[in-house]
């Protein structure tokens, strides 16, 4: 099939971007990278009557050391993620799960924001992003806000973003100290979408005691979820706990897992205790190397 006629639109600025939303209402629609978009588009999932392209707004790209942090323009590909040393000193949960996005085609052409803003629930970028508590920054011709990745996926495939708002970029929080990551899925085939994942990162501090740790999982729910349960009984405590029970406490408050054609409820949701376990003993094997 063939995409809806559409009335295409080519903003050189943010200025003229969130412009273009403001007058345009509901039927506009962001084209970043296209790679999801695009299907939908030709599949006719989708319909909208104005696309809005990013490819010429060239302040939403780039990479920079930002208050200790990472900030990363939305329309940056992410295959500049990948390559990004910044981003693999900074924030390496997110240089761990880039290589597992799609194929090296789709990251040449896929953005960090695109992938964010799509929020779909069994992508790596929102779950790291929740992981990491990062920050969501967006524009409209009201002015700019930031928006806390915990408050910014509200369904599948929808965000808190108001229909005149453009994401801007993300900052990534860096983590310090005795610190380490990992990020584990189950997918189909290498570059297939995950039947179920999760990003880990832990820090310990004094005795070897974990002193933070953040558990984001995907493909488990509508949105990405934090393993809040797992979080909250390994903080303060000694990084003894075995790794199958982290796992368990990380998917045991979930409430809505998917079931579908590749697997059930149940079926994910052993998948999803698996995955966090292997993250957690990778994370906590680094970190106590570091």
């Amino acid at each position: 099939m063939k995409p809806a006629s559409f009335e295409y639109h080519a903003p050189a600025t943010v200025d003229e971007t969130v412009a273009l939303l403001s007058e345009l209402g509901d039927g506009a629609k962001v084209i970043a990278g296209g790679q999801s978009l695009v299907p939908l588009l030709a599949l006719r999932l989708a319909v909208f009557d104005h696309l809005v392209d990013l490819r010429r707004v060239e302040e939403l790209r780039g990479i920079e050391r930002r208050n200790g942090g990472i900030h990363i323009g939305a329309a940056t590909p992410q295959a500049a993620v990948e390559r990004s040393d910044d981003v693999a000193v900074l924030a390496p949960l997110l240089a761990m799960a880039t290589p597992l996005i799609g194929h090296f085609q789709i990251r040449n052409r896929g953005t960090l924001g695109g992938s964010i803003a799509h929020a779909d629930p069994a992508a790596e970028y929102p779950a790291v992003a929740l992981a990491l508590d990062a920050e969501l920054h967006v524009r409209s011709v009201r002015g700019g806000r930031t928006i806390a990745a915990s408050e910014f996926f509200s369904g599948t495939f929808t965000t808190t973003l108001a229909d005149d708002e453009l994401l801007t970029g993300v900052t990534f929080p860096s983590w310090s100290g005795r610190s380490g990551f990992a990020v584990e899925e189950l997918a189909r085939r290498h570059g297939d979408f995950a039947m179920a994942g999760a990003a880990v990162a832990v820090e310990l501090g004094d005795g070897g005691r974990v002193r933070r740790c953040a558990i984001g999982l995907f493909g488990l729910g509508p949105t990405p979820e934090r393993g809040t349960a797992a979080e909250a009984a390994l903080v303060g405590e000694a990084a003894d706990a075995p790794p199958p029970e982290v796992g368990r406490l990380a998917v045991s408050a979930l409430q809505s897992v998917p079931s579908d054609a590749h697997g059930s409820a149940a079926y994910r949701t052993r998948v999803g205790a698996v995955m966090v376990a292997r993250a957690w003993e990778r994370a906590l094997g680094e970190a106590n190397r570091a």
